[in-house]
């Protein structure tokens, strides 16, 4: 959309895009959800502003209007930071629910594949504690979805629940870290080490897809919605 200009050539406020910047800025979520949100917005107020010019409103006074009855940002920024924080609690519960159980799968292969018996009893060790804690946190993630899916035509959302996803996400993302250090330290003694390094390298990079999504749906579940 031009800015509209003075006669002098001075650029004149546009309510809509001062409209549109204030709810973007408010906003926070998956940047597709968020541009598609503020996308659609930015359409209906244009789209009430042509309506109001094809009445005989001059467009500036037409703009003015437009945001008038859309409310304002104050008043919209809670509902759309709610389905906002909805679309992010979904994306780190199924970041989570296909990345542990994947990575619990390569860390049994690697520790019941031809290590020494002493190496085999020191990682089943940390096998055991690291699978149930990402258990754990892949049921409750897996629970979040069907709670943010389905479910949530016919039962309301918890309100605690993004924040419960948040840290299973940040959970599951220090388990991770804690299995790429002890695949990192076992694997000069491993009999299969090019495998443990691999599955060392895949641990890393999933940690920080989880983790920057656990972090993302913290910060979304502290900002207040409707």
């Amino acid at each position: 959309m031009s800015v509209p200009r003075t006669r002098n050539g001075a650029s004149t406020p546009d309510p809509v895009a001062d409209y549109v910047a204030a709810l973007s800025t408010a906003l926070h979520g998956p940047v597709g959800a968020k541009s598609r949100m503020i996308q659609e917005i930015r359409d209906g107020l244009t789209d009430t502003v042509e309506a109001h010019t094809r009445d005989g409103v001059p467009r500036e006074q037409a703009a003015v209007l437009a945001v008038r009855e859309f409310g304002t940002p104050d008043e919209l920024v809670p509902g759309c930071q709610r389905e906002l924080t909805i679309a992010q609690t979904r994306r780190t519960a199924l970041s989570v629910t296909l990345t542990v159980p994947f990575l619990i799968a390569c860390w049994h292969l690697i520790w019941t594949s031809g290590q020494s018996w002493q190496l085999q009893q020191t990682a089943q060790l940390v096998a055991v504690q690291l699978a149930a804690v990402a258990a754990v946190a892949t049921l409750l993630t897996a629970a979040a979805l069907a709670a943010t899916g389905a479910l949530a035509r016919k039962l309301p959302t918890p309100e605690r629940l993004p924040l419960a996803v948040a840290w299973a996400g940040t959970t599951a993302g220090v388990a991770m870290v804690v299995a790429t250090l002890a695949l990192a330290v076992l694997s000069p003694l491993a009999t299969n080490w090019p495998l443990v390094t691999l599955a060392a390298m895949v641990t890393a990079l999933s940690h920080g897809m989880v983790a920057s999504s656990a972090r993302a749906c913290r910060r979304c579940a502290r900002l207040p919605v409707s």
